[in-house]
């Protein structure tokens, strides 16, 4: 009996010991042509074990890899793709390069930024107040993204007057409002009055209820007679 301990190391578990016997098996036959017959009949097994691969882009490409790592790289047969080696198999990608982007106004982002460099440098005065009032409404919506408190516009054509030298002006910007908890109570949204009202109604129609079926019970019993005149 062959137990697990005599057996090779398995390279591949996903492909079992059974398609990694097949390769070795192939690497002993000596007609180039009966390998390359071979090699195809366990490509198509080694696609027909993982149904799963076929969603992935390159898929015939990924089983010729795996067949020949499977192999040690000591397989000789055609492929239709590139034959990789050993060196390529270890060799680690080149590692990319991180963004590196300063915003001068971090609360802001560098994306504002850019909005603003490219509002500057648009020459249409239609197009240019368009440019301010989006740069402005994204400040207040960002500002109150961050504190409690609500902004006024004067507080916001002071900072974009700081930002731009006082080249951009908004003229008519849309009042954003910050919702909170206090909100949703005063708008009777989820913990609000209509809620608190809702659920007050439903305690009360439970405590009706109850004390109606405790009343029937205590009659059915004879506790509450009535009295005759």
């Amino acid at each position: 009996m062959e137990y697990n301990t005599t057996r090779n190391y398995l390279v591949m578990r996903e492909y079992g010991r059974h398609i990694q016997k097949m390769i070795e098996y192939l690497l002993t036959i000596e007609d180039p042509e009966i390998r390359q017959r071979n090699a195809h009949s366990v490509i198509e097994l080694m696609g027909f074990l993982n149904p799963h691969l076929k969603n992935v882009e390159d898929f015939r490409h990924k089983l010729w890899d795996h067949l020949f790592l499977i192999s040690d790289f000591k397989l000789e047969v055609k492929s239709p793709y590139p034959i990789p080696t050993r060196e390529t198999l270890k060799a680690r990608p080149e590692p990319l390069s991180y963004p590196k982007r300063y915003p001068k106004f971090s609360h802001l982002g560098k994306n504002l930024e850019l909005v603003i460099n490219k509002a500057l440098a648009e020459e249409n005065q239609e197009k240019r107040n368009g440019f301010a009032n989006s740069i402005a409404y994204y400040m207040k919506l960002a500002y109150n993204n961050w504190h409690k408190e609500t902004v006024h516009d004067d507080a916001i054509q002071s900072e974009l007057n700081g930002i731009t030298g006082g080249q951009l002006e908004f003229t008519n910007t849309p009042y954003v409002k910050s919702y909170r908890a206090s909100d949703n109570r005063d708008r009777g949204g989820y913990g609000g009055g209509d809620f608190r009202n809702k659920q007050n109604r439903k305690f009360q129609q439970r405590n009706n209820n109850m004390r109606n079926d405790r009343n029937d019970r205590n009659d059915r019993n004879g506790k509450f007679k009535k009295k005759r005149y």
